[in-house]
């Protein structure tokens, strides 16, 4: 079988132009929609904004490749790198290497491409790690680097990257590819068929020992924000996380070709769902922000309390609705208070119930 950069094309891709530019002009109206939402944010909310967006992509980053982080270190890290205040929280390696590394791209997005860059990403992404001979620098070891699964004595190999000798020009290659197809570049792109083709690109070189993916994944982020003049603070990651399964088959659909309108298709669609999951989180800020002012002195603090827990959750609140149980154990209070307590609540328009008795559950009004 011969891989992608087997072809006699590579790395000359290509794809259906046509169907790109639809969803081309879909993403640019969209981000557009979404920054002016975004203006009318408080300062200290644009900066929590910043803050979630950047620790929802540093933990979907890595819990795509089956690394589980601690969420409260990964955001205390993301707040002292941006300089937004010291918390005495110890965070892990790993913790604060993915963290410096959302921080990196978030601010030098506009920066071109470069070798340093990206040996700086690796060594953030593997940071804490011992069993790495190549932090830093592109992979030496002369053996296959393959993408493999199933049994050890019958593996079923689903990829294969060119050899080690070859990384540092195809690297050279790639790098210049990237900037010169950017929005000031000679051969520019629209800004998600490139990141597409960037992270399907750097990808199948597969230049780190380990941490492909996530720095493929920077790679496309910072692609997206070039292309939109600004950092996205969209969730890429954490939509392809959800969609982790197709993800990588969508990139095995496409590994034997230099045609990739199958995975720009794809990139795209996930592209699109992220963006609309980011804007569903500031419509989600800017109404409760107003739901908060309205009811300003209008709740006792027990009240107050679970509001804030509730409102926490995000745009989805609590799985399955707020419960008198649940309210009970946030706030301490007896099982009849709290059952007044949430009556007041619907009263007040601050919440809706549904259902009877005990199977009563309480949802946030936002309008």
């Amino acid at each position: 079988m011969a891989w992608t950069w087997q072809r006699d094309g590579w790395p000359d891709f290509t794809w259906n132009r046509a169907r790109s530019q639809r969803a081309e002009a879909r993403f640019l109206l969209e981000a557009g929609a979404f920054a002016g939402m975004a203006r009318h944010l408080a300062a200290g909310e644009g900066e929590g904004l910043t803050v979630d967006a950047l620790s929802d992509e540093a933990m979907a980053t890595s819990e795509i490749e089956g690394e589980v982080l601690d969420r409260d270190s990964v955001r205390s890290s993301i707040r002292r790198a941006l300089g937004l205040g010291f918390e005495r929280r110890r965070a892990g390696a790993a913790e604060r290497g993915i963290a410096e590394t959302m921080v990196d791209l978030h601010r030098s997005f506009a920066a071109p491409l470069s070798e340093a860059m990206l040996f700086g990403w690796h060594r953030m992404v593997t940071a804490g790690r011992r069993d790495l001979r190549d932090v830093g620098r592109w992979r030496r070891d002369p053996s296959p680097m393959q993408v493999v699964s199933g049994p050890v004595h019958a593996p079923v190999v689903h990829f294969e990257a060119p050899p080690a000798r070859d990384v540092p020009a195809e690297m050279a290659r790639f790098v210049a590819w990237f900037n010169r197809t950017g929005l000031e570049g000679d051969e520019a792109l629209p800004a998600m068929t490139r990141a597409g083709i960037a992270h399907f690109y750097f990808v199948c070189i597969h230049p780190f020992e380990d941490g492909n993916g996530r720095v493929g994944r920077a790679v496309a982020e910072k692609a997206l924000a070039q292309g939109l003049g600004r950092p996205t603070e969209i969730a890429l990651a954490a939509t392809i996380l959800a969609r982790r399964r197709d993800y990588y088959a969508a990139l095995e659909r496409n590994n034997t070709g230099v045609e990739l309108t199958d995975w720009l298709d794809w990139f795209s669609g996930t592209v699109l769902a992220a963006q609309a999951r980011a804007t569903e989180t500031v419509v989600f800020v800017l109404a409760k922000t107003r739901l908060l002012d309205r009811v300003s002195g209008l709740l006792n603090a027990r009240q107050t309390k679970a509001l804030s827990r509730v409102l926490r959750e995000g745009p989805a609140g609590f799985r399955g609705g707020l419960s008198a149980g649940n309210y009970a154990t946030i706030t301490g209070a007896s099982p009849a208070t709290a059952t007044r307590d949430l009556a007041d609540m619907v009263g007040k328009g601050v919440l809706v119930r549904e259902g009877e008795r005990r199977y009563a559950r309480y949802w946030v009004v936002l309008r």
